[in-house]
C-alpha cells in the first residue's frame, strides 16, 4: 500500500510543513490566532487548521483514493470517524498535539500522521519542531529516527521491578479520578514518578528513543494516539490496556499504556486497575 519512495515523501512533507505552519509560528502567535473548541482547555490555533490543512491536501495526492481523519476536520464533522473502520487506507492527522503547550511557549508539541487501512495501523511519522526530531515507524520493519533504527532494550536490561520509573500522562484536569488517584497519589509510593507534559505525541517519542519508562492516558482518540502507539510498539515497547491485554483503538474512554518493555507496561497497568 505504501512504497518507500511514498513513505520518504510523507516524511519529508510532515517536516517541512510543521516546520512553516507551526514552528515559524512557535512564540510569534497574535490573540486572534488562537481560539477555543470546547472550553479553555481546548485550543485550536492557525498553525493547526494550517497545518491540517495542507497536510490533508499533500496525503490524499501521494495515495489517491485515501481518507483522512484530522482532529480539527473530526471537530466540525464527527462522522469522519468512520473512516477509521472503512475499506479505504486513512491518514490520522493530529497537526499540533499539544496545542497548549504551543501556546505557551513550551517546546513540548509534535506533528503526528499515521497510515491504517481497515483499523489496522501500518505506519506513522511524529515530528517534534523545536529540537527537529523526527521518528517514523513502518509495521512490521521497526522504526527509526535520524537514520538509525529505534530499539529498546529488553526490561531484562532495563531493570528490575524496584526500580522507579518516569511515567507520563495528560494533565491532571484531563485525567479520570481514578488515574489521577492512581498516578499522582498511589504511584509514588509504588516506584512510579509521574509527570504530564501535555502531549500524548512527545510522550511516545520519548518512551521510543529511551528518554521516559512509561506513558498513559485514559482516553484514545485516533489522532493522539494512532502514530505513537505504532510508533513504541515498532520500537520494542509494550502497549497494553488496562486489562492487561494488548492495547485495540476503540475510540473512546479507556485507560492504558505504553512502555518501554512490558514489564514496565504491566508495572503501570496493574496500578491503574487496582
Amino acid at each position: 500500500m505504501i512504497n518507500a519512495q511514498v513513505f520518504a515523501a510523507v516524511e519529508e512533507s510532515v517536516r517541512a510543513v510543521a516546520d512553516e505552519e507551526a514552528l515559524s509560528r512557535f512564540g510569534r502567535l497574535a490573540a486572534g490566532d488562537i481560539s477555543e473548541k470546547k472550553g479553555p482547555q481546548d485550543l485550536v490555533t492557525v498553525a493547526d487548521r494550517r497545518v491540517e490543512e495542507r497536510l490533508t491536501q499533500t496525503l490524499t495526492a501521494l495515495l489517491p483514493g485515501s481518507a483522512v481523519i484530522g482532529e480539527e476536520a473530526v471537530h466540525g464533522d464527527p462522522g469522519l470517524l468512520d473512516a477509521w473502520l472503512g475499506e479505504k487506507p486513512v491518514w490520522i492527522i493530529d497537526p499540533v498535539d499539544g496545542t497548549s503547550n504551543f501556546v505557551r511557549g513550551d517546546a513540548s508539541f509534535v506533528t503526528q500522521v499515521a497510515l491504517a487501512a481497515r483499523g489496522e495501523l501500518l505506519a506513522c511519522w511524529v515530528y517534534r519542531p523545536v529540537d527537529g526530531i523526527l521518528a517514523t515507524a513502518l509495521r512490521g520493519t521497526g522504526a527509526r529516527s535520524g537514520g538509525r533504527p529505534l530499539r529498546l532494550p529488553e526490561a531484562a536490561v532495563a531493570g528490575g521491578p524496584d526500580e522507579v520509573l518516569l511515567v507520563a500522562g495528560a494533565r491532571p484536569a484531563n485525567l479520570t479520578p481514578h488515574q489521577h488517584r492512581a498516578l499522582y497519589d498511589l504511584g509514588p509510593g509504588q516506584g512510579i514518578k509521574p509527570c504530564a507534559s501535555g502531549s500524548a505525541g512527545s510522550d511516545y517519542l520519548d518512551v521510543a528513543l529511551g528518554r521516559l519508562d512509561a506513558a498513559t492516558y485514559a482516553y484514545d482518540n485516533p489522532w493522539d494516539h494512532s502514530a505513537g502507539a505504532l510508533l513504541v510498539a515498532e520500537a520494542g515497547g509494550t502497549v497494553l490496556s488496562a486489562d492487561g491485554l494488548p492495547f485495540c483503538m476503540a475510540g473512546g474512554p479507556q485507560q492504558f499504556a505504553a512502555a518501554r518493555d512490558e514489564a514496565a507496561a504491566r508495572r503501570v497497568v496493574a496500578l491503574l486497575a487496582g
